[in-house]
């Protein structure tokens, strides 16, 4: 049992100093540099002349189960779907996204340049080993989404689908890229 006058240590810290105030669970210690802190008493043991009191092994084990950092956690649960969830590479296909002015160019210019851009970018994703790609076309007349249904349609091992509705509207189709086909 502590009291007041006992001379303690700290059982995970460098520190020594004398008790100044027990109450049942805390312990009240002045440093002998003057300071006073405050531990639980399971944190600290009494020191006699110089030499410590072992407390028993039922003692340290009780006190050490205690602490917070044997406690243990609960586990965190994660749905496996959530964490491979990787986002899909994006192709915006808007031609004011792709070059600074159409001034010049004819209809056919702009969507040949689209395309282009849109089979450079496909092919770049079956190199990396890219899973998903979303072409976003926008909502027009429909000749850039036929045209680049068309294109799709010459690769083996694609599967087309519509681009999320939420994000994308009706101007965007997905692309998966399957991997290892059989």
């Amino acid at each position: 049992m502590i009291k007041i006058g006992d001379i303690v240590s700290v059982i995970d810290d460098p520190i020594d100093g004398k008790v100044i105030k027990v109450t049942p669970e805390e312990v009240v210690i002045e440093t002998e540099d003057g300071f006073e802190m405050t531990f639980f008493i399971r944190e600290v043991v009494r020191i006699k002349s110089g030499e410590m009191i072992i407390p028993s092994y039922e003692e340290v084990s009780k006190n050490l189960q205690q602490k917070e950092v044997f406690k243990k956690r609960p586990k965190r649960t994660v749905t496996k779907s959530k964490e491979r969830t990787i986002p899909p590479m994006e192709v915006d296909l808007h031609i004011n996204k792709l070059i600074k002015s159409t001034k010049g160019m004819a209809n056919h210019d702009i969507i040949n340049l689209q395309l282009d851009t849109a089979k450079r970018q496909l092919d770049f994703a079956i190199s990396k080993r890219i899973p998903k790609i979303v072409f976003i076309h926008g909502v027009g007349q429909g000749v850039l989404k036929e045209e680049l249904k068309y294109l799709f349609g010459r690769y083996d091992n694609i599967r087309i689908s519509d681009g999320d509705y939420k994000k994308y509207g009706l101007g965007a189709m997905e692309i998966y890229i399957v991997q290892n086909p059989r």
